[in-house]
């Protein structure tokens, strides 16, 4: 017995030392495998900063400013290197020069979707944003098609965005000079464009479920641009298990997708299908004629979410960008008089804007093109994968590399827009005062997957803005010297500061 007395220690030790040597044995094939993968991987990847297991360039990055970080790593490894956000490899691509050869001129290589973590925890590739390939392709052609038999980009919806602004219009004048947060005014105005088209109907802004649906779509979308939703980028796999800011996002975005189901489903019920009401109804009659293809694309989940990658982007940005607007007219009160100048020589007091208005006004298109250039509103653009092995430059892209095409280096590209850090309407305004175009306006992305709301998206812009400057005057609560315009925050999207402001009748 005493001699067990004696052995029990030395056995617990050796088991213990034992463990010790697995456990360090373990985690040091795990690190070989993983440089060995990343060195596999590599083919002839663009240049980057050592990634460590795991972390990859955590410590390099700073995701209170992912854009920034990105960039200044651009400085020292030139406009085409490779990070790893986490166990992420991405290949990043600065200026205009490098996106139009990656997205334009080798479009079919770039044609692919990476990640966007937040989302994919909804949409795991299905619907037209997030998905790839022949999924992405057919729900995209449909998409367009459907958008247009709707009347996107004729006249049937600039009637629609007038009627809509109308009802703006009045809203604003009951807040009677009152200062007001312009947020939610502006999102139910923009949402209820989009809401006709794909659910046949607008809401009414007192409707306490839509104020609920625009709060569910700014939240997440807010969540997107934090450096909680920039950790969640990198490190997905492990934080969609941990309670955090992610989780509230995920709500966010379930409570979206059940009330796109709930509106499929009444849709179902009362389906005519020789006179299709909206999207939605021209979907579910495409999923009966398309019942026997086993290959279809045509089937529930691609149409709810579907439906819902149409109602947030045509919701979000385009509302986004105005608030950021107003918020630069205000800090430009010269550029405002100007507007307003060219809206009362051109349009007059007592007609409605009209979009073919844009033609005689110059000096206002350059004001909503230097607005959304300035407001860059997705900067980081939404990630690409390569679809094949893929040589871009000297560089070999190993198929599935995933690609961030850097929106907001093309837009603030020094090469293209003589000051890119300020607000100037200059940058698309010739010597004579007549507008012009700009290769490196790139808003809406470019290539085979640019967005194809860019249509409906510059015809609110304008009708919108027109609308309403040709009633109101801004006021803010500062001096224009003492307005912030910098982003509140920028990480996958660019949410502009908070603040309140006064429409005064004009």
């Amino acid at each position: 017995q005493d001699q067990d007395a004696v052995y029990h220690p030395t056995a617990t030790m050796l088991t213990s030392g034992l463990l010790l040597v697995a456990a360090v044995a373990f985690l040091s094939v795990l690190v070989l495998m993983s440089v060995w993968k990343q060195r596999k991987l590599s083919g002839k990847l663009p240049p980057g900063p050592t990634p460590l297991p795991f972390i990859g360039n955590f410590l390099q990055l700073n995701t209170e400013q992912m854009y920034n970080s990105l960039m200044k790593i651009s400085q020292r490894y030139g406009p085409v290197f490779t990070i790893y956000l986490g166990p992420r490899r991405i290949v990043v691509l600065c200026g205009q020069e490098a996106v139009k050869e990656a997205l334009v001129d080798q479009a079919e290589e770039f044609s692919g979707r990476g990640e966007q973590a937040t989302f994919d925890w909804l949409f795991k590739g299905y619907g037209v944003a997030f998905s790839s390939g022949e999924r992405a392709k057919q729900l995209r052609r449909f998409s367009i098609a459907t958008l247009r038999d709707f009347g996107v980009g004729k006249r049937g919806i600039e009637e629609r965005i007038q009627e809509e602004a109308g009802f703006l219009i009045d809203s604003f004048r009951k807040t009677n000079g009152a200062f007001i947060d312009p947020t939610f005014y502006l999102s139910r105005t923009v949402s209820n464009v989009i809401s006709s088209i794909v659910f046949g109907d607008r809401f009414d802004y007192e409707d306490k479920e839509f104020l609920s649906l625009l709060r569910m779509m700014l939240g997440s979308f807010q969540f997107t641009a934090t450096s909680m939703g920039q950790l969640y980028e990198m490190f997905s796999s492990v934080m969609k298990h941990l309670p955090g800011p992610q989780q509230q996002a995920f709500k966010e975005l379930q409570g979206l997708e059940d009330f796109i189901t709930k509106k499929v489903e009444h849709n179902q019920r009362t389906l005519d299908p020789n006179s299709p009401r909206d999207f939605i109804d021209s979907f579910l009659i495409r999923m009966l004629e398309e019942k026997k293809n086993p290959n279809t694309e045509f089937y529930m989940k691609n149409l709810v979410l579907t439906t819902l990658n149409l109602f947030f982007a045509g919701t979000e940005t385009v509302s986004t960008t105005l608030r950021y607007g107003f918020l630069l007219l205000m800090k430009h009160p010269d550029i405002e008089a100007k507007v307003h100048e060219e809206i009362d020589r051109v349009i007059g007091r007592n007609r409605q804007p009209k979009y073919e208005d844009r033609m005689k006004m110059p000096y206002t298109e350059a004001v909503i093109h230097e607005i959304q250039r300035f407001a860059d509103m997705i900067p980081m653009g939404l990630a690409r994968r390569v679809t094949k092995d893929t040589k871009f430059r000297d560089f070999l892209l190993p198929k599935g590399t995933e690609v961030f095409p850097m929106l907001g280096s093309v837009l603030k590209d020094p090469k293209f827009f003589s000051n890119p850090k300020d607000f100037n309407p200059k940058h698309f305004l010739d010597d004579k005062g007549q507008f012009k175009k700009n290769d490196a306006f790139v808003p809406f992305s470019i290539g085979k997957r640019y967005c194809f709301g860019e249509g409906l998206a510059r015809m609110e812009l304008f009708l919108f803005l027109t609308n309403i400057m040709q009633n109101f005057h801004f006021k803010s609560t500062q001096a224009p010297q003492d307005i912030d315009v910098s982003p509140r925050l920028v990480g996958f999207a660019t949410i502009p500061p908070t603040y309140t402001m006064s429409f005064l009748s004009r």
